[in-house]
């Protein structure tokens, strides 16, 4: 499973990698935490705000910090 952190490196950012790295050791998955900071590759996904989450290169929260709780049910 491969989580992309996308954004330019904002406090929000940071808190999401947090959050995610936090959900993936609750959850207990095998998951790779990637950070993408390129305006033109977060463009080239499709998002338009950040920080946003994509999961398997599928983007699933944008414009926000889900908790790690949320993340955790995503990746569920």
């Amino acid at each position: 499973m491969k989580i992309q952190i996308l954004g330019t490196g904002c406090p929000k950012c940071k808190k999401l990698a947090e959050n995610a790295e936090a959900a993936v050791k609750a959850a207990g998955v095998e998951a790779e935490v990637e950070k993408v900071t390129q305006i033109n590759d977060i463009m080239a996904m499709g998002v338009m705000m950040t920080p946003a989450l994509a999961i398997d290169g599928q983007v699933k929260v944008t414009g926000k910090v889900p908790s790690a709780d949320e993340i955790q049910a995503l990746l569920a």
